[in-house]
This record gives C-alpha cells, sequence and structure tokens, in this order.
C-alpha cells in the first residue's frame, strides 16, 4: 500500500470530530436519507415516501443530519424542502461504494 507523504498527524480532539462524522454516517436510515438527496432535493414527505421510512424517523435523522452539515434545508411554500449541503458527501459515497464493488468483485473471483 502507498503512504501519503504529506500526511499530518492529526491531535485528539479533532480525531474525536472525525469520529463523531463518521458515526454519524454509520446509520442505514441517514444513509439512506442521503442516497435519495444525492438525486435531487426533496421534502419530508418525499423522503418518507422514497427511503420507507416514518415521518418522525425521517425527521429525526434530517435534523442529525443538517445540524452535522451534511444537509441544508430551505422552505418552499408549506414544505422544507432537503438537499446535500456538503459536497464531500459525494466524493465519500463515490470512494466507499467504488471500495465496495472492487472488495466484491474480488471475492466473487475467490469463490468462482
Amino acid at each position: 500500500m502507498t503512504r501519503k507523504k504529506d500526511h499530518k498527524p492529526m491531535g485528539a480532539a479533532a480525531l474525536g470530530l472525525v469520529a463523531a462524522r463518521f458515526k454519524l454516517l454509520g446509520e442505514p436510515a441517514r444513509l439512506a436519507l442521503l442516497n435519495a438527496l444525492m438525486l435531487k432535493e426533496l421534502n419530508v414527505n418525499e423522503l418518507v415516501e422514497t427511503t420507507g421510512l416514518s415521518q418522525a424517523n425521517v425527521s429525526k435523522h434530517l435534523g442529525q443530519l443538517a445540524d452535522a452539515g451534511y444537509v441544508q434545508r430551505r422552505k418552499e411554500g408549506l414544505y422544507t424542502v432537503y438537499s446535500i449541503a456538503d459536497d464531500s458527501v459525494f466524493q465519500l459515497c463515490d470512494l466507499m461504494c467504488g471500495a465496495i464493488a472492487k472488495k466484491l468483485g474480488q471475492d466473487l473471483k475467490a469463490i468462482a
């Protein structure tokens, strides 16, 4: 594995912040919401319909994602519309999805 030469070690406080951010992504319901929002802006009702989660669950998880800066919200008439606020969500998903696809491909070759 290639080492990153310009990597600077992080302090404990910074590592705690990074861990908290990753922990937020460790919940499948929040990943489902982000996955839906990667396609287009949606309101809570649309997210309930798209994900199959309850309205209360969607609202709770959207609040957590908004507090962390992953999503943003704006009022549009009677509805609150949500969208991805941090483009790193797209990059992180591409990175992880690519790594998972590569790993699955290796696993399939191993058992074939």
